[in-house]
């Protein structure tokens, strides 16, 4: 599904986030990337969801090549995926049921179905009774469940995470790793990059080590 073959990044200046990755991520996989911090974890998140595009090698994802992609056709690669960076660009001015139908009305989803599904996402992540609230009522592991909520109601094939608990309490940051390995559970393919070993401790997920921006052996 995802498969990158000396993949490289280079960023104006000469800094070359990653250099020379490769690596085969299969369907239904849970993945984790680690690293220490400045290794390249969120280049490479960014670069398998089109954010950024690889400066050479190549990065195959369900069967089309990033680098090669024109720019119209990016928003329709994003459409397999779901994804919960960390800056979650959450809308406070709008309540929490609403930040979940955004994805809905973008794809022309029927308000009837769009309500009904972004319900259920917001259940899955436990944040149904707190629908008609603003995301500023709600906490830090509460926010971020939210946009765990909006990245997985268009049912996408994957899930993208990049740092989902670093800034998040201990009880917190187990409510999110939960959540995430019951949608691994149900056949979705979750692509997490961490620096938290309650990752690898409690569910063995492969794992993707970088060193400055290389894999590491």
């Amino acid at each position: 599904m995802i498969v990158a073959s000396n993949l490289s990044k280079r960023y104006p200046g000469g800094y070359e986030a990653i250099r020379d990755v490769s690596f085969a991520i299969e369907a239904g996989q849970m993945v984790l990337i680690t690293g220490h911090s400045g290794a390249g974890k969120s280049t490479l998140v960014k670069l398998i969801a089109a954010v950024e595009r690889p400066t050479s090698g190549s990065l195959v994802v369900n069967g089309q090549n990033v680098a090669a992609l024109r720019r119209s056709a990016i928003p329709y690669l994003r459409r397999h995926f779901g994804m919960v960076f960390q800056d979650q660009k959450l809308l406070f001015d709008r309540s929490v049921l609403d930040n979940v139908l955004l994805p809905l009305q973008i794809v022309g989803l029927s308000r009837r179905e769009a309500i009904r599904r972004a319900q259920a996402a917001l259940d899955k992540v436990g944040l149904l009774t707190r629908e008609k609230v603003t995301p500023i009522a709600l906490s830090g592991g509460e926010q971020q469940r939210l946009a765990i909520a909006r990245a997985v109601v268009n049912r996408p094939a994957v899930l993208l995470a990049d740092e989902p608990t670093g800034n998040l309490d201990i009880e917190s940051a187990d409510a999110i790793l939960g959540i995430f390995a019951d949608f691994h559970r149900v056949g979705v393919t979750v692509v997490v990059a961490t620096h938290d070993q309650h990752w690898i401790q409690r569910y063995h997920p492969n794992v993707l080590c970088l060193d400055h921006g290389r894999m590491a052996a």
